[in-house]
């Protein structure tokens, strides 16, 4: 009997081959598809204003120094280069800052590690735009049950922690986001997986990157590019190992053998699409600044205050202020008191004040971050909201108003409409391709399943 008779011979892995060559042709169901491209829209509006930023401005020059075979485009530029070039470029500027989406049960940043290799590999290859969508639904699916799989607890435990479950988790993603493309066997599936787990690597070292250019490569570039190569590599001829999820020293038994749980992976795989679990982040700040930020919002709405009436500020996060969000951070879109201070001055949170670092020593931001309490509240941590924050605005009149955001607009319990990724992508991607481009894109991703060939979007998303 050979090998492809004998390919889904019950094992996690053969069951989980047969489902990713299957969901190259299954139908979508509506939400999903409309989820599917929201994520999508989100993650190139990421790329496109992402350029323009020191990760993007690097990866453009990386891109310019390889040259390589025009397979495909780097958004926001005028190079097209390799597949695998192309996807580690792009997902460096789709994580250049904090604009792109989040996938809280795992714990890992999924789109900027899965779209660039699904577009990457789409337009190598002259696939369509209900291609490229069924192939990062797809990759969703299975990067984030890996994650799933390898931690028993959620996120926050000790399980899996000393690995990065960004890359880990994304570099999965991003593989099978890729092999879509190609119309692989489960046998090839098999040695896709196997060529993935040998590139899974990365460590939480990245907290301590001060300019958001390694932790680009670690979240993004690298598992997109990897994933890409991954499927390259099989599809130029490469064969691989047969079981790498449960044969000798395979990935689970390496990575966490008493935490892991296999199982998951296969975990109402077809009923529950994890992209439907992810959160599209409502300002382009880190994660943990959205609730509080949204929460000081409501609250200037609501009792009509401003700079000059705040005498003293609490802010309630699940852990308080931490490496990631302190006062001693350098990078204004993950400073949880520089995005307060400038939200209070300009009554809302712009992109521009997210990543404007100068703006950060200017006294009178200075003056309202010195009055800035922040406290931890575990409280504030729930299985169905996860992402809750509480803002006490006490005034020089004596008055304290109170805000408590459980359901941050964006997140999975509260997700954004279509009106509202459209609105904040197209600022986004104007900033790289300009407005008129930015229109013609947004029509087309959000019609993905009438788009011919991605390769139409080139004329759209390169400068």
């Amino acid at each position: 009997m050979s090998q492809e008779r004998s390919s889904n011979d019950g094992s996690v892995i053969g069951q989980l081959a047969e489902y990713i060559v299957k969901a190259r042709k299954a139908e979508l169901p509506e939400e999903v598809a409309l989820k599917g491209k929201h994520h999508i829209l989100d993650t190139i509006a990421a790329m496109a204003s992402g350029i323009a930023l020191p990760p993007g401005q690097l990866a453009v020059k990386y891109a310019g120094l390889q040259g390589g075979r025009p397979e495909a485009m780097v958004v926001g530029s005028d190079i097209v280069t390799n597949a695998v070039t192309a996807s580690l470029c792009n997902g460096v500027s789709a994580h250049a800052d904090e604009t792109d989406d989040s996938h809280a049960p795992s714990g890992t940043h999924p789109g900027c590690a899965i779209v660039p290799p699904a577009l990457a590999m789409a337009e190598k290859n002259n696939r369509s735009g209900e291609d490229l969508l069924k192939a990062v639904v797809a990759g969703y699916d299975v990067g984030t049950r890996v994650m799933r799989a390898l931690r028993r607890q959620p996120l926050g435990g000790s399980a899996g922690r000393s690995f990065s479950s960004h890359s880990i988790g994304g570099v999965f993603g991003g593989a099978v986001a890729a092999a879509a493309a190609v119309d692989f066997t489960p046998t090839q599936i098999r040695w896709l997986l196997s060529y993935t787990a040998q590139q899974a690597s990365g460590i939480t070292s990245w907290q301590t990157d001060l300019e958001h250019i390694e932790k680009a490569f670690d979240f993004a570039g690298m598992p997109a590019r990897s994933g890409a190569t991954a499927a390259t590599l099989v599809e130029a001829g490469f064969t691989g190992v047969w079981d790498v999820f449960e044969g000798y020293n395979n990935f689970f038994d390496s990575f966490a053998k008493e935490e892991s749980n296999r199982s998951e992976l296969l975990a109402e795989l077809g009923g529950r699409y994890e992209v439907m679990l992810t959160n599209i982040k409502k300002y382009c700040v880190g994660s943990p600044i959205q609730a509080p930020v949204d929460c000081l919002v409501s609250i200037m709405r609501e009792h009509r205050v401003g700079p000059r009436d705040l005498a003293h500020m609490v802010v309630y996060t699940p852990n308080g202020e931490n490496r990631l969000t302190g006062a001693e951070q350098t990078m204004p879109d993950i400073n949880l008191r520089y995005c307060l201070a400038a939200t209070l001055i300009d009554g809302d949170l712009s992109f521009a004040a997210g990543h404007d670092v100068a703006r950060m020593t200017h006294q009178d931001i200075q003056a309202i971050t010195s009055k800035i309490e922040v406290a931890a509240d575990p409280g504030l941590v729930t299985p169905e909201s996860p992402r809750q924050g509480r803002v006490d605005f006490v005034t020089y009149a004596g008055h304290t108003f109170t805000n408590h955001v459980v359901k941050v607009r964006g997140v999975m319990e509260n997700p954004m409409t279509t009106e509202e990724v459209v609105k904040k992508s197209r600022e986004l991607l104007a900033m790289g391709v300009g407005g008129r481009k930015a229109d013609q894109a947004i029509n087309a991703l959000m019609n993905l399943e009438s788009l011919k060939s991605v390769r139409e979007l080139r004329a759209m998303l390169q400068a």
